[in-house]
């Protein structure tokens, strides 16, 4: 009796791990959906605002993301210096510059605050 009760112990030991990983499959799915649709595209903006940054150069005519009309006089590591009017200048951080006057914003306002 205990020689054919030994098989079905094995058969039902099997049964769980396939099961579980059947489990598995929709949320891995998710995941994937998530790293398609959220991450990747995140990704791409970022090296796009990245790559802005680091292509800006004296005498652009730029708009910071407070709204701030103005041309690049000098380019620092982390800053920039704006000419907003004559004999005005500012200097801003260089992640506040959004984009190109007259082009659409490269860097995106945060909705979002304080």
């Amino acid at each position: 009796m205990n020689v054919i009760s030994l098989p079905l112990v094995i058969a039902q030991t099997a049964q769980p791990t396939q099961n579980l990983l059947v489990q598995l499959f929709p949320f891995a799915m998710m995941l994937a959906i998530f790293y398609l649709l959220v991450l990747m595209p995140m990704r791409k903006r970022q090296k796009k605002v990245a790559q802005f940054q680091a292509s800006l150069k004296v005498g652009d005519k730029v708009i910071t993301t407070g709204g701030i009309y103005g041309e690049v006089t000098r380019i620092e590591d982390t800053s920039v210096q704006v000419q907003i009017a004559e004999r005005v200048r500012i200097s801003v951080a260089r992640a506040s510059i959004g984009g190109y006057q007259g082009e659409e914003p490269v860097v995106k306002a945060d909705g979002g605050g304080i």
